[in-house]
């Protein structure tokens, strides 16, 4: 395929969707009706009592078109008075907002009428659900089990763009997104403002089974031309929570909870083309093509429950992994976009002791061979969750999943012969999760249990390198009182692996623990060990309201914590402390609108009492008058001591460095929209980063949105890890620890373009191109334990030759020569997503997707420059066009 191709396409792909909207027609002005320009004012009774809302039965149909036309909004009691929150706390709102509740036995209905005395600014942007963008917006979120602590959100903007998600605790931003309920809402603008009509199916909440409902309410309406936020129920920019300040709905009667069924069977389908393929390699094919089919099915267990199942699951991603480069010892995390994984999994998601990522990751083990054709990611046979919360207020989820045994071909071209090889072995995962609340500012305990099981064959290469089994547990409590403007909590967890001899060797010498290292005298290496075992424990205390805030962490991670077969964990034998204290003025100054300036210190240690980090922290943020916002931290990180720099050697002082960064941004209403940072640090042995950080977002008209975020980065790492080897010193217990200085430069810019023809039917493009060089020099090697400066080669009796033609240097220290490769590196990498994603009824979609994943290794030692992002479009790589459909069957019965 052509180079230009996926440029032109870009380009050609951009102008047309502005072409588009120039185009486009504004949505239809209500003519006639009670709720439109035209209409005599709402024939409403305003609830007169603060802080409580009456929703009202009704026996007749609601036809969603946003025009509040039907008789059911003639008759039905309104709430208005919204605050301002932003920018005048306490004052009125500048427009009035009127906001009505009627249901019937199948759904909640919200009427909204939302006046503007400028509706000429009212911009109708369209864009795909759950991107909020700079239109006005209507949110309402409801704690239907009145427990003070969670809350489900509705939102819907001027252009009539769906907003959803689920506040597991009782604050304002503590939000997920994956919140994805069937839900409906039309709006219309016209010139008195805009007006929303919804529907909220009962069977998409969860809520009590008591026979009168009294649920928790809120109504926020955003005003990003003028940069105002009103609250019916105003929480102070000063405080804190969410569900525990809502007003009261109330007149919900005989709710009867049907039977809830759904069911969401798919297809889907994708072919593959590779640029270049190596024709000696019997796998390596130009094109392949799949076709699956599969289905989820979700079973309401009452009003409070749901139990989900799915068989031959499609867990494909639709947005490619950011590329990085990764030079350190530990593995890179990145975030779970898979929707069964992220949607209601909430409480699963607790001190990292559960990362859905390990389900149906790639297959772990080496097949060996000349050449493999080997799995891009294990298959999930099957998965299941449930999730729920009684009336006594104790919630509870579960998830389990089987994926299957995967075997890889391989080819030994010496032999020209063909085996089979186990790349990842069977896998059963298990997590559970109960958490009762208590208290009227609602405090919880929870308690979380995981298990992995593996069928290993005696003997197999699984087996030497993976766990047989591995558990963990945890245990969490935390308090808050004085309406949750304090909050205390402490916690406990375990870890325990099993398994052969070999796979807990590899477990003590993985780079999360190096019980290798020569003098560490409170760990050491047991070849005979078949099981392993750890703990985790903390404390934290904060205040979270007022204009004093302050924050105190003390936590545990032992040698031998491991939750990594189902869990998240950089790395253990950490004890660590931290504090912070900030000071906010919330009300407007002579310059600023808000301001903050605060101070943080951290500290850690070992197992053993060595100082690993130590330092602290200056910052400040700021809101200026314009509401453009600022920011600016001072870091100190003073000398400490590594334990993990050698890899599994001794331990080696570091210097301390110094840290400096700002950025500013535009305010968050903006139509146009952008931002810019930059920060630097610099250290005694030489190390010095540089990075700058940009974002642009563009809206040329209510339909599409353009946005980049270049950004730049360069370091000179003096203390990178480059190999151990053998013939050391008695003072580095026999071993050299090789260090070189590594200069990186790296470039990125990510290019998103949305295109929304409604808010059902969007087209969105990602790319990002990027480069990166690495250049080694000035190479040497530790000189003794606790030694804080190298001993470079070239000085001190000892020789480096210049590179040869492959890289590769010959070091010379009296008798002894050893070699050193090329760690030199510049790479160039281009990943795209094209989606169009179309839900054509409700709860039905397809999607349509255009995937590259491209990279290319370039010149060694040569650093790259910003025209290299151009280069790696022509990269050669994969490019992937992908269907899914899936079709949503609602079913219920009593």
């Amino acid at each position: 395929m052509s180079a230009l191709f996926p440029r032109a396409t870009v380009l050609g792909v951009a102008l047309m969707l502005v072409a588009l909207d120039r185009t486009d027609a504004q949505p239809a002005l209500g003519s006639g009706t009670p709720g439109s320009s035209n209409s005599t004012p709402f024939q409403r009774l305003l609830v007169g009592e603060p802080g409580r809302a009456e929703a009202t039965r009704t026996t007749g149909s609601i036809h969603l078109d946003g025009r509040l036309d039907e008789a059911a909004w003639q008759t039905a009691r309104y709430v208005s008075g919204l605050i301002q929150r932003e920018p005048a706390e306490g004052s009125p709102e500048s427009d009035s907002t009127l906001v009505t509740f009627v249901y019937d036995n199948q759904a909640l209905y919200i009427g909204a009428r939302m006046m503007s005395s400028h509706p000429e600014s009212i911009r109708p942007l369209v864009a795909r659900r759950d991107k909020e963008g700079s239109a006005e917006q209507l949110i309402l979120s409801f704690d239907t089990f009145g427990d003070r602590r969670t809350a489900y959100t509705f939102s819907v903007t001027s252009g009539g763009v769906r907003v959803d998600y689920y506040h597991g605790s009782d604050f304002e931003n503590s939000r997920d997104y994956t919140f994805d309920p069937v839900w409906e809402v039309r709006t219309t603008v016209d010139a008195k403002g805009w007006t929303a009509e919804m529907r909220i199916p009962f069977s998409q909440l969860r809520f009590s089974t008591a026979d009168e409902q009294n649920w928790g309410v809120n109504i926020v309406r955003l005003v990003p031309d003028r940069n105002e936020s009103d609250y019916w129920m105003l929480i102070k920019r000063n405080e804190t929570g969410w569900s525990s300040r809502m007003g009261q709905l109330t007149g919900l009667r005989g709710l009867r909870a049907r039977q809830r069924l759904e069911v969401l069977p798919y297809v889907a389908s994708d072919t593959r083309a590779k640029s270049t393929v190596n024709p000696a390699n019997p796998y390596d094919a130009k094109n392949r093509s799949e076709v699956r089919a599969g289905g989820d099915v979700k079973i309401g267990l009452g009003p409070n429950a749901t139990l989900e199942a799915t068989i031959n699951p499609d867990f494909g991603q639709v947005e490619a992994d950011p590329a990085v480069v990764n030079l350190s010892a530990f593995e890179v995390f990145f975030d779970e976009r898979r929707p069964f994984f992220t949607e209601g999994t909430q409480l699963l998601n607790a001190r990292g002791n559960f990362y859905s990522r390990r389900i149906g990751a790639p297959p772990p083990l080496n097949p060996g061979g000349t050449y493999a054709d080997v799995p891009h990611n294990t298959t999930i046979l099957g998965a299941a969750k449930v999730s729920g919360r009684l009336p006594s207020k104790l919630s509870f989820a579960g998830l389990t999943a089987l994926s299957a045994q995967e075997n890889a071909r391989v080819f030994n071209a010496a032999q020209r012969t063909e085996t089979t090889a186990e790349v990842a072995p069977r896998t059963l995962y298990g997590v559970g999760v109960v958490q009762q609340e208590f208290g009227k500012d609602g405090s919880t305990a929870y308690a979380m249990f995981t298990a992995v099981e593996r069928d290993l064959t005696n003997g197999s290469q699984a087996e030497r390198v993976l766990a047989q089994r591995a558990y963990t547990g945890l245990a969490d409590t935390r308090l808050r009182w004085a309406g949750g403007g304090y909050d205390a909590s402490a916690f406990i967890g375990f870890s325990h692996i099993a398994g052969d001899s070999l796979a807990m060797l590899a477990q003590q010498r993985s780079s999360r623990r190096f019980f290798q290292r020569p003098d560490a005298g409170y760990v050491r290496v047991d070849p005979s060990l078949t099981s392993m075992n750890g703990y985790f424990a903390g404390i934290n205390h904060s205040k979270l309201s007022g204009s004093w805030l302050w924050d105190l962490d003390f936590s545990a991670e032992s040698p031998g914590y491991e939750i990594n077969d189902v869990g998240r964990l950089g790395g253990t034998d950490d004890i660590s402390q931290s504090s912070n204290l900030r000071y906010r003025q919330t009300k407007r100054g002579q310059y600023f609108h808000n301001w903050d300036v605060g101070v943080s210190q951290f500290a850690g240690w070992n197992f053993g009492g060595v100082t690993t980090y130590n330092g602290f922290e200056l910052y400040s943020n700021q809101t200026l008058k314009n509401f453009l916002r600022s920011w600016v931290e001072l870091g100190v990180n003073l000398p400490a001591t590594s334990d993990d720099l050698t890899r599994g050697g001794p331990l080696m002082q570091v210097y301390g460095s110094q840290s400096l960064g700002a950025g500013i941004s535009s305010r968050s209403g903006a139509r146009t929209s952008w931002s810019a940072s930059a920060g630097a640090s610099t250290s005694k042995d030489g190390s010095y980063t540089f990075d700058m950080d940009g974002a642009l977002t563009l809206r040329p008209g209510t339909r599409v949105e353009l946005s980049l975020t270049p950004s730049f980065s360069q370091s000179e790492n003096a203390r990178q890890y480059v190999a151990t080897r053998a013939n050391g010193t008695a003072a580095t217990f026999g071993s050299r620890y090789v260090f070189a200085h590594v200069d990186q430069v790296q470039y990125s810019l990510r290019f998103r373009l949305n295109f929304a023809l409604t808010p059902n039917l969007t087209f969105e493009t990602y790319a990002e191109p990027f480069a990166a060089s690495g250049r080694y020099h000035e190479y040497g090697e530790l000189g003794a334990r606790l030694d804080r400066d190298l001993r470079t080669y070239g000085t001190n009796g000892t020789t480096i030759s210049a590179p040869d033609s492959t890289g590769t240097r010959v070091v010379t220290d009296g008798a002894t020569t050893f070699t050193l490769g090329n760690s030199d590196f510049n790479l160039r990498s281009f990943r795209s997503n094209a989606v169009m994603r179309w839900e054509w009824r409700p709860g039905c979609t397809l999607f349509v997707v255009w995937q590259q994943d491209r990279s290319a290794q370039r010149t060694r030692g040569l650093t790259v420059r910003p025209g290299a992002l151009w280069d790696a479009l022509s990269a050669d790589g994969t490019q992937v066009l992908a269907l899914k459909a899936s079709y949503w069957l609602p079913l219920s019965f009593r």
